[in-house]
Parts: structure tokens; C-alpha cells; sequence
């Protein structure tokens, strides 16, 4: 080291990591270090960002393991969720369900119970009505404080005297009575209780018939769950063969042999098809949430379903004719049945009635006493003579709803056989449609064949292929339309023509 001059800053050892050390060397010639001089300025800064660099690389890395730790679950749990919200179902279960959860039936129920509760409040025609009072009273009424001493069982010599009886003081009273009432013979109510029995029957016709057309309405769902996984198999189908079509066009297009134009119109097709298969996988959730609804089930689930049953011949010896038993024509007979009973309870009431009477009290004129007793028994015949016309014309009014009712039931009868002819010309034809239809597609499956041979020798264009696959497909879908239309109709006209068991 140099000698170092008083009063001056030296250059000293030079410090590989911090750099050049700077001295002071004061009068006496001591020298102290100052401080230290970077060789350069961005020798600090280079530190810094390596630490930061490091610091960076270590955060990103625990990054990554989070983001793929939760990757891989997220895929646990929505293989976990696809497998819960699929499963199997088959008709009988669907059926079964609706019947024991569907809001409908259950509402219809309810109306039963209510009719059934109505029913029972006719018991009172034959039971006894039993009432229990206690009264306090209190009078300076001549006759009523005479009268209450009466009933207490009280009067007196002095009770007589005449300025007692014209001026009596403040009399009091505590009476206890039960009384009783007993119907006897009360023709008109006997009826509305049988019109009541009637009501019951009614709604559980109409309860029977909820159930019947539920059944329908869930076959229907169920059938047009199976047309749409029909109608995905159908473009699952189209798809691959487009493709296909695609890749044998796009290795020509890439060998100089066709247009560009033909891998385009391909691609299009692809596009087209794929998006007709987003929306019937969309169908599928629609049909399946249709039938959670009818099942009272909660939405979420995609039901797997049966094949669709090929529909059969009908008979040449079908039956046409409307059933006559059937429950909901047997409920509006039960209605004007009903009505019947209510017109004949107004006719009754022109008559007298015949009720029985009784009553048993204790009288005292202190409160919670029980000193005297008496009892009341009779029977009371009654007759209501002229009431201002009002019961005749009630019971005409009741005349014209019967009436109406009748020719309610008479058009519901008339519509339902032309229901019925017309549902019967419909299966004949989607019988008919289904044979053509598998004719149609036989045709077509060849002709593709042949347009693909001659596509792949270069005799036909793209176009060409891709109509013929676009015609099969179609035939397909109808076909599997005309399998629906057969068993949806089957179907109704079962819920037409079947009959009451009751």
C-alpha cells in the first residue's frame, strides 16, 4: 500500500464483491474507510434482479403444482358428476314414479280427500248436537227477577208482596245447561248426503284419469327421449362419414388432384353436422329434464333409455268404439248423478221435518251454585210452507246444469270417437311410412356405396357424396320419426279407449 497523503482519500484494497474501498487519511495520518466504489453502476442491479429471478422462478413453480393439483381434481370430480347425473331408466320405472311423485296426481288426491271430508260432515243428519253455557245475568226487570227466583227454586211469602214485585231490587242469576238436539227425520239432507257419496266418487274417477293421461304423457317423454338418442346416433353417423370424406378430399387437395373449392364445401358439411349434433346432445338434457319433471325428480340427471320397439301391425278386427266406461266419462255421470240427488234434496224440502229437543240446567243466585235443577224434553215438527219462491226456482236451476252437464258428456263422446277414427288413420299411415321409409334407406345406402366408389375414382365430384350422405341421413331420421309417431300413437290410443276398473 501507498503512503497516504493527510487530509486526502486513497484508493485501498480493491473488494471483489463490493468493489474498490476508499480511504481517509486525516492529519495525524490515520487512515479510515469511507466507503466503497462500485466498479460499475448496474453491478448492484444485476444482484437484484438475480435475486428477484430466483425468488420469481420459485413462486412460479409453486404456481404450477397448485394449478395442477387442481386440475387434477377438477377432473376426478367431473368424471365423479357425470357418472352421478347418468344412469339408466327404463318405462315401467318412469311410470311407477310419476305415479307416486307427480305433482298432479298428488293434487288430485287432495281433492279426493276433500270431497271424502265433505262427506263426513253429512254424519250430522244422524248424530246428536250437545251444547254446555253458563250465564250470570242480573235484572231489576219485574217479571225477569220473579222469574229468576223461579228457577232458583227461592219464592217466598214475602216474594208476594206487591211493592216487592212492582219494584223488585237487583236480582241476580247463574245458570248452568246443557242442551241437546237430535235429528230425526230430515228427508232433505238424507239426499245431500247421498249427493255427497256422489262428489267422493267423482274426484276419485278424476284421479283414476290423471293417472291414466300421465302414463301417456311420460310414454311420450320416454319416446322422444329415444327419437333424440336416435337422431344423435343418426349425425354420429353422418359425421364420420363426412369426415371420412373430408380426409380423402383434403389428401387430394394436397396432391394437386382437386380444387380447393371441394375441401371447403366438405368442411362446411363437417361444420354443419357437428353443430346438429351439439344441439340433439342438448336435446337429450331437455327430454331427460322433462322427465324429472313428471317424475317430481330434481333436474341434473341424463337418462339412458331402451331401444325403440318396432312398432307392429294392427289387426283387421281393431276395435274402434269408444269405451263408455271410461273414467273420465264416468266421473261427469257421477257429476250429473249428483245433481240428480240435489234436485230431488230441494224437492224434499217442501216437506215438514221431525227433530227431537232437550235441555237439562241448574239455577242459584250465587255464582258457582247448583242449588236447583230443571230439564226440558220435546220433539218439534216443522214446515216450511212458502218460502217466496225461491226453492223453486232453485231446483230449476239445478234442472238446467244437469241438463247441461248431459250434453257435456254427450259432445265429450262424440269428440273422443272422432279421436279415436283419427288416431287409427294415423297408425295406418306411420305403419305405411315405416315401411317405405326402411326401403327408402336400403336405396340410399347403395347409392352412397356407389358415389363413394366412383368419389374415390374421380368420376364424381364432392358435391355429389355429400348430398347422397345428407339424403341417407335424412331417411334415417325419418324412420326413426315414423317409429315415434307409431308408438306415440299407440300410446294415446290406449289412453282413448281404455275403461275403468272400478
Amino acid at each position: 500500500m501507498q503512503h497516504e497523503k493527510k487530509g486526502q482519500i486513497q484508493k485501498g484494497v480493491q473488494d471483489p464483491k463490493k468493489g474498490e474501498r476508499l480511504l481517509h487519511v486525516d492529519e495525524k495520518g490515520i487512515s479510515s474507510v469511507v466507503s466503497y466504489k462500485c466498479y460499475s453502476s448496474t453491478f448492484f442491479m444485476q444482484l437484484v434482479l438475480l435475486q428477484i429471478k430466483k425468488l420469481m422462478n420459485r413462486r412460479r413453480n409453486f404456481v404450477l403444482k397448485v394449478v395442477g393439483v387442481a386440475l387434477i381434481l377438477n377432473s376426478i370430480m367431473s368424471v365423479a358428476l357425470a357418472q352421478d347425473s347418468t344412469k339408466h331408466l327404463s318405462l315401467n320405472e318412469a311410470i311407477k314414479a310419476t305415479l307416486n311423485n307427480n305433482k298432479a296426481v298428488q293434487l288430485a288426491k287432495l281433492d279426493e280427500s276433500i270431497a271424502a271430508s265433505n262427506y263426513k260432515q253429512t254424519e250430522a243428519i244422524y248424530l246428536p248436537q250437545v251444547g254446555f253455557s253458563y250465564t250470570a245475568m242480573s235484572t231489576n226487570n219485574p217479571l225477569n227477577a220473579f222469574g229468576f227466583k223461579l228457577q232458583q227454586k227461592s219464592i217466598t211469602q214475602n216474594d208476594f208482596n206487591p211493592a216487592l214485585l212492582n219494584s223488585p231490587g237487583a236480582t241476580g242469576d247463574f245458570t248452568t245447561k246443557l242442551e241437546v238436539q237430535q235429528p230425526l227425520v230430515n228427508m232433505d239432507l238424507l239426499y245431500k248426503r247421498k249427493a255427497a257419496a256422489k262428489q267422493t266418487e267423482l274426484y276419485q274417477y278424476k284421479t283414476q284419469r290423471t293417472k291414466e293421461y300421465l302414463t301417456f304423457e311420460v310414454q311420450k317423454a320416454y319416446l322422444q327421449l329415444q327419437l333424440t338418442y336416435d337422431a344423435v346416433k343418426v349425425l354420429e353417423d353422418a359425421l364420420q362419414t363426412t369426415r371420412s370424406v373430408y380426409t380423402f378430399t383434403d389428401n387430394h387437395f394436397k396432391q394437386g388432384l382437386i380444387q380447393k373449392s371441394d375441401v371447403l364445401n366438405v368442411q362446411v358439411q363437417v361444420t354443419t353436422v357437428e353443430t346438429n349434433l351439439a344441439k340433439a346432445n342438448s336435446n337429450i338434457r331437455n327430454a331427460s329434464d322433462y322427465l324429472s319433471l313428471l317424475m317430481g325428480q330434481g333436474d341434473g340427471f341424463i337418462y339412458k333409455v331402451d331401444n325403440a320397439m318396432q312398432a307392429e301391425s294392427l289387426a283387421s278386427d281393431t276395435i274402434t268404439k269408444i269405451a263408455a266406461s271410461r273414467s273420465d266419462f264416468v266421473a261427469m255421470q257421477k257429476a250429473i248423478e249428483a245433481s240428480d240427488l240435489m234436485i230431488q234434496s230441494n224437492k224434499m224440502s217442501y216437506y215438514p221435518k221431525l227433530n227431537a229437543f232437550g235441555s237439562y240446567q241448574l239455577n242459584d243466585n250465587r255464582m258457582l251454585g247448583f242449588s236447583a235443577n230443571a230439564y226440558l224434553a220435546g220433539v218439534q215438527l216443522s214446515w216450511d210452507i212458502f218460502k217466496g219462491n225461491s226453492t223453486k226456482n232453485k231446483i230449476a236451476t239445478q234442472k238446467l246444469e244437469r241438463n247441461k252437464l248431459s250434453e257435456q258428456l254427450t259432445q265429450q263422446k262424440e269428440q273422443s270417437q272422432l279421436e279415436i277414427n283419427k288416431a287409427y288413420r294415423d297408425l295406418a299411415d306411420a305403419q305405411f311410412d315405416i315401411k317405405q321409409q326402411k326401403l327408402s334407406i336400403e336405396q340410399a345406402t347403395e347409392a352412397l356405396q356407389i358415389l363413394q366408389n366412383r368419389f374415390q375414382q374421380g368420376l364424381v365430384n364432392t358435391t355429389d357424396v355429400l348430398q347422397a350422405a345428407t339424403q341417407l341421413s335424412q331417411q334415417k331420421f325419418a324412420l326413426a320419426q315414423a317409429l315415434f309417431t307409431t308408438n306415440v300413437t299407440k300410446a294415446y290410443l290406449q289412453l282413448l279407449t281404455t275403461s275403468t276398473n272400478k
